[in-house]
């Protein structure tokens, strides 16, 4: 039994934390109200002093610039002259933010496409696999053993087959579906390692600590990122879900080093194996003229890279913000960005869930909509089915895709990956989708959200009481 003192103790260590003020009263009073039950939520949940030490060697090919930048060709840094590239000016604050709290730079020859839904996405994933010569690294959240999945596992072991290194990198929470088959895939040759496997459920924080990165790397020249796991609900052959609306990006060019160091980042993490040469990174083929940046953040980062970037591209933008996310719990700062930018005039526009996965984001979403739609802000729901698109889109200038969603665990317990890329072109592709997404989704009117059952004013106020601690 815990005794008074182990609970003042506990309190104290999570007072000095001096994490989010909300997260701490939060749980100073689900500890006080129940200490047993609370203590054992925090230890498996709330912990974070510990974050940088559990995680601390990933830092394998982080700890300096020269090392990301060692195997680049043609990049320039954020100091030149780029304008002639075809990037505005005024987004150099982002270009220099990246570089400084991500250590990931400017990427040019670049060229990007949008994948929409699963149909479209699995089959240039497919086509992208079959071509391999040299390697295909692969690391997902979620990777389960349906059909879709076995259609991946069978290119992978006939790859593998052909003499091609094949490494595979699933989240041990998100993957365990495939438990059982990680076994056949390394007889076969695939190269398979767990992120952070779940050996003691009851005893440990890695419950929240989780990859939830989508990464696919061919021969160091083509990649994909975005927000698609491997099951056949993202082909929208779910009977529970239904229709699975979702984006992903194929990627060529340069900025398909910058995944692949993630990658290998990640893989040391998990196997503690250094993977060099350069045949995984080969001088890129001349692709387009995008310019890219990859952002990667997690518990086991200095700053919050993907949080800084959205805020400052909010507070840059000068006409119009359009958001796709499937949860929409954002932090203070992101919170005051978006109610800022709507009260200025701008066109702020957000679709969130209509049907909800999740019903505790759902409600804790549901919280913030009062607010911003009184400062102007334009929220829609959508209805076709289920979203699970993250993007972001400012003035027609910058677009981004990834599988950072606009939440908390995003933003500070998950480890994620985004693609920020500043090309008009590719920032109309994914308007093109959003407006299509707006013809599927209802509009939420302020007049009559405010007139809602108290049942649901007591679900949101619930829901958004627990997010700061799920």
């Amino acid at each position: 039994m815990i005794t008074l003192l182990q609970l003042l103790l506990l309190g104290t260590v999570i007072f000095f934390e001096n994490r989010d003020p909300a997260r701490t009263i939060v749980w100073l009073l689900v500890l006080g109200a129940l200490p047993v039950i609370g203590a054992l939520l925090y230890l498996v949940f709330g912990r974070v002093v510990r974050k940088r030490r559990l995680f601390r060697t990933r830092h394998y090919g982080k700890n300096r610039l020269e090392e990301i930048l060692q195997n680049r060709h043609n990049v320039p840094t954020v100091d030149d002259d780029i304008s002639q590239e075809g990037a505005l000016t005024h987004k150099t604050k982002l270009n220099k933010l990246l570089l400084r709290n991500n250590l990931a730079p400017l990427t040019v020859d670049n060229n990007s496409k949008v994948l929409t839904n699963g149909e479209e996405t699995f089959e240039a994933i497919f086509a992208a696999l079959h071509t391999a010569k040299n390697h295909i690294h692969l690391e997902y959240y979620i990777f389960k053993d349906d059909n879709v999945g076995r259609d991946m596992q069978n290119i992978l072991i006939k790859k593998a087959g052909e003499g091609i290194r094949v490494r595979v990198l699933l989240d041990g929470l998100g993957s365990i579906p495939m438990s059982k088959r990680v076994h056949q895939l390394r007889k076969a040759g695939v190269e398979t390692e767990w992120f952070a496997p779940i050996r003691f459920p009851f005893l440990t924080s890695r419950l929240n600590l989780r990859n939830h990165r989508k990464i696919i790397v061919v021969d160091g020249q083509v990649g994909f990122i975005g927000g698609l796991n491997i099951g056949d609900e993202y082909l929208s052959r779910s009977k529970r879900f239904g229709f699975w609306r979702d984006t992903f990006l194929k990627l060529e060019g340069e900025s398909v080093h910058l995944l692949q160091k993630v990658f290998l980042r990640d893989w040391f993490y998990a196997s503690r194996k250094k993977i060099h040469g350069r045949s995984y990174f080969p001088k890129p083929k001349p692709a387009g003229d995008q310019l890219v940046q990859i952002a990667a953040s997690g518990p086991d980062s200095d700053w919050e890279a993907i949080p800084q970037v959205i805020f400052i591209s909010i507070a840059g933008a000068e006409k119009y913000i359009y958001i796709e996310t499937p949860y929409f719990i954002p932090d203070e700062s992101t919170l005051m960005s978006l109610k800022t930018a709507a009260l200025s005039g701008l066109d702020v526009r957000i679709i969130t869930q209509g049907i909800p996965d999740h019903k505790l984001t759902y409600w804790a979403s549901r919280s913030y909509f009062e607010l911003l739609l009184a400062a102007g802000a334009r929220i829609y729901k959508y209805n076709k089915g289920i979203l699970h698109a993250k993007v972001l889109i400012v003035d027609g200038q910058l677009g981004s895709v990834g599988s950072t969603n606009f939440d908390t665990r995003s933003f500070r317990l998950n480890f994620e990956i985004s693609a920020f890329i500043y090309h008009r072109d590719l920032a109309m592709r994914l308007e093109k989708d959003f407006y299509q997404d707006l013809e599927n989704s209802e509009e939420i009117i302020l007049g009559q959200f405010v007139e809602r059952p108290w049942t649901d004013k007591f679900k949101e106020s619930s829901a958004r009481l627990l997010s700061p601690i799920l």
